[in-house]
């Protein structure tokens, strides 16, 4: 193909010189004509790793070079990849001019070029809605152009230092874009990688990007405060987490990175409080692991806000343990969550499949009889009885024969605390995700 990267700096530079080494014909632009000279004289304008080789090969085999004019770039071009800088500004938000000229250049020039289509591909990090709410409209006022545009959205995931490596092993190959005429046009651009391409909405691709390296930061200061921690009680925490690491099955995997409702049970929060004990009493502050007790208890207030909000006074809470398959309540969230609805006068009916008050013994009786000793009067004994002239329904099970009352029922406005009810809840009306928007099913149409 012959495409356009629009952007020489870090991530513009290495998808330049990869894809042009992979038999794509690129034309780099930048205003910037210091860079430019580089990439013509066979050399990088940042420092990589086997990133002058790279250059230096792809321009004497004439598929790379590199202007400071969009348009000689952009004739017979199939595609352009937006890779400009999108740094924050002095509030924190992301500055989003450099991408726009990009745009507008783009447009500009494509309204005097004759060609079928044109893909457009923001490659720049930029926040959720950015593609549907910034370029798209700006594109739909522009004057009509000779060429018809595609827009979509392709994140990077590059890592200073072993760039070159992470373009052609990425952990996923990721679009966003609502127009198959681009799917297949970036298909074919990233047809030398061995990940497949995988089609969802604009807003989840630019999403995915910050969910991505939000987490790589959280990791990185989860470390250090175990670190600061353990070094004040005498532990090498290297070791520790050289151990901890070794766990794929709960540690470093999919386990927990699920969106849902708030923790609980009888480990969580007693060891999180815990550690912060210890921390307090060695003259630390831990400020990560401490708000991850604040933002579990902002879980369950969203809830009760929500059912507030809602004004309706009848509820039905589906699920009550803290977790599906268990009958301990030590503190569950759900239990958290009843006893706030109860004292905020709300006709509260509790259904658990698991749950039976007569057999609950120990400390997990004595925790529910201090947080709720009217339990048997607000347990059901069947899904159906709950959901009962309930108006809401917040489901935190996906228990089927709950989730057939729950259809059969049809409240007004159904919460879902589970993420895992599937299609048949998720199309009822009222439906509402805890964390989320409904789902759109015809996004897994574009899948390439």
């Amino acid at each position: 193909m012959r495409i356009a990267v629009f952007g020489l700096g870090y991530v513009g530079t290495v998808t330049a010189a990869v894809l042009s080494s992979n038999g794509h014909e690129v034309s780099a632009v930048d205003v910037d004509q210091t860079k430019v000279s580089a990439i013509v004289s066979g050399s990088s304008p940042v420092v990589e790793p086997g990133l002058d080789n790279l250059i230096a090969a792809s321009v004497r085999a004439g598929c790379l070079t590199a202007t400071v004019d969009s348009r000689s770039a952009l004739q017979g071009a199939e595609l352009s990849l937006v890779c400009v800088g999108t740094p924050s500004s002095n509030i924190g938000s992301t500055d989003l001019q450099f991408v726009m000229r990009a745009v507008e250049d783009i447009t500009q020039v494509l309204r005097d070029l004759s060609s079928p289509f044109h893909a457009l591909v923001i490659r720049s990090t930029v926040p959720p809605g950015t593609v549907e709410d910034v370029i798209q409209p700006a594109l739909e006022l522009s004057p009509g152009a000779a060429t018809a545009v595609g827009i979509g959205m392709c994140p990077e995931f590059l890592r200073e230092g072993t760039a070159l490596a992470d373009f052609c092993d990425a952990p996923f190959n990721v679009l966003g874009t609502a127009d198959d005429r681009v799917a297949h046009a970036v298909e074919r651009l990233f047809a030398f990688l061995n990940e497949p391409l995988r089609v969802v909405s604009p807003r989840v691709a630019e999403a995915l990007k910050y969910a991505c390296n939000a987490f790589h930061a959280t990791k990185v200061s989860f470390a250090n405060e175990i670190g600061r921690l353990f070094r004040e009680l005498g532990v090498d925490s290297r070791e520790v987490m050289e151990v901890f690491c070794s766990d794929t099955k709960l540690n470093v995997s999919a386990e927990y990175l699920f969106p849902g409702f708030a923790f609980g049970g009888s480990c969580l929060p007693k060891d999180l409080r815990s550690l912060l004990y210890l921390a307090r009493t060695n003259f630390l502050d831990l400020p990560l692991l401490s708000g991850t007790l604040s933002t579990n208890a902002l879980a369950i207030s969203g809830v009760i806000d929500r059912v507030v909000e809602s004004g309706v006074r009848s509820v039905a809470l589906l699920g009550l343990s803290f977790k599906m398959l268990s009958d301990d309540l030590r503190e569950s969230p759900y239990v958290v969550l009843a006893e706030a609805l109860i004292g905020k006068g709300f006709d509260l009916r509790v259904y658990d499949p698991i749950v039976e008050p007569s057999k609950l013994i120990g400390t997990n009786r004595q925790y529910v009889n201090s947080r709720l000793p009217h339990l048997k009067r607000i347990l059901s004994s069947d899904p159906a009885a709950a959901l009962a002239g309930a108006d809401l329904a917040l489901v935190g099970t996906s228990d089927p024969a709950t989730l057939d009352a729950l259809c059969a029922a049809r409240p007004k406005v159904i919460v879902d605390l589970n993420g895992r009810l599937g299609e048949r809840v998720e199309s009822l009306p009222g439906y509402e995700g805890v964390a989320w928007e409904r789902s759109d099913p015809q996004m897994s149409s574009l899948s390439c």
